[in-house]
């Protein structure tokens, strides 16, 4: 009996003898479909087969690692130009910040209440370096004064030719204010930027905490720089430039207990500067509110109490907060991006503020678990 090795009706006998045209891979697709007749050539037929089916497999080797090898070499020369690309175009686009940010300070008059210590001191001295004609403004005539010599021996003074100016007011009295405005303006004639960086922090008890400590809060928190913003709010408009800075905190997003009075102020900032910058934002007029959380600063240190008296104790969150000199940085930045509401915090204060917002009632029992662990440490 003859023997064949069909495939589809086709005898591969007859396409092997064909000749050198055929390509035996080109049998490896009829394998696994081969049909064998009863023959005594199968023996031999069986041996071509694993042979083509060998040699196929060679082949594609073959091709995987030439491909492979195309793929490595495009990936090798391409990946390295494009990200030394990215990385030019990030650098060049911070570059174009940076000078954007310093056209937009250089020779800016810049108003900074609160300038006298912490983040406002700090503040003063990243604004004269910007090259920004400073007005320091606080109620200690000496600290002003000793800060402005501090900025005229730094580095900045031997590329800034203006001196700041320093105006001596206080925030709780409206009076002040206004012949403060008024001298600023006689000055300069206007005002380009205006931070309401001034502010008092509070500890105590809602339920020992009396009436004029909340008012006195709330004075210098909020009542006296929306006075002071007021004031100098209608040259900006008449210019229809300027911006408004109020630096608030993470506690105007959030409330923690033992802090009602201070709380209170700081959303109560958050709430009129968003209001003001829906306002004025067709007068060209830029409102920022930033909200930091803990700085390493004095303002537990001065901090009232219930009864109105000094708290005196350095707060061990106080003490592990931020650097004033980076938070400073990062209201420059803040400025001259222009934005409209930073929050300057680590990760578990940000997430506070959302988690207020997603589950209330979880927020809420950590504040409880707070306010009882406070308690238990201060009759302990």
């Amino acid at each position: 009996m003859q023997d064949h090795f069909t495939v589809g009706g086709v005898d591969l006998k007859q396409r092997l003898a064909r000749g050198p045209r055929m390509d035996p891979t080109n049998l490896v697709p009829y394998l696994p479909r081969a049909k064998w007749s009863p023959g005594p050539g199968d023996q031999g037929w069986h041996a071509m087969s694993c042979q083509v089916l060998k040699e196929s497999q060679k082949h594609t080797r073959r091709k995987s690692l030439l491909k492979v090898g195309v793929m490595d070499f495009i990936t090798s020369t391409a990946i390295l130009p494009l990200l030394c690309g990215c990385v030019g175009i990030f650098s060049l686009f911070k570059l174009l910040q940076r000078l954007r940010m310093k056209a937009y300070l250089r020779n800016a008059v810049v108003v900074i209440t609160g300038a006298t210590s912490g983040l406002g001191r700090e503040c003063a001295k990243v604004f004269y370096a910007a090259g920004a004609r400073l007005v320091l403004c606080g109620r200690n005539r000496e600290a002003l004064d000793e800060l402005t010599r501090e900025l005229a021996a730094s580095q900045a003074a031997k590329v800034q030719t203006h001196s700041p100016y320093t105006v001596t007011f206080d925030l709780t009295d409206p009076g002040t204010i206004v012949a403060a405005t008024a001298e600023i303006l006689q000055c300069f004639g206007h005002v380009d930027v205006l931070i309401n960086n001034a502010g008092v922090s509070y500890r105590g008890a809602i339920v020992d905490t009396t009436m004029d400590v909340d008012k006195r809060v709330m004075e210098t928190n909020y009542f006296g720089p929306i006075a002071l913003t007021k004031a100098l709010l209608p040259s900006m408009i008449q210019r229809r430039q300027g911006h408004v800075v109020a630096i608030s905190s993470i506690q105007g997003k959030i409330s923690l207990p033992f802090r009602s009075a201070y709380a209170a102020s700081k959303h109560a900032t958050q709430a009129f500067f968003d209001c003001l910058r829906a306002e004025v934002e067709q007068c060209g007029i830029e409102v920022t509110v930033i909200s930091p959380s803990y700085i390493h600063t004095s303002l537990s240190l001065n901090a009232v109490t219930a009864d109105g008296s000094r708290y005196g104790v350095m707060d061990e969150k106080t003490a592990q907060g931020r650097s004033p000199v980076e938070v400073a940085r990062d209201v420059l930045a803040a400025v001259g991006k222009r934005k409209k509401d930073v929050i300057l915090a680590d990760l578990l204060p940000s997430l506070a503020v959302y988690l207020r917002t997603l589950a209330p009632g979880l927020f809420f029992s950590l504040m409880a678990s707070r306010a009882r662990k406070e308690r238990k440490s201060k009759t302990c």
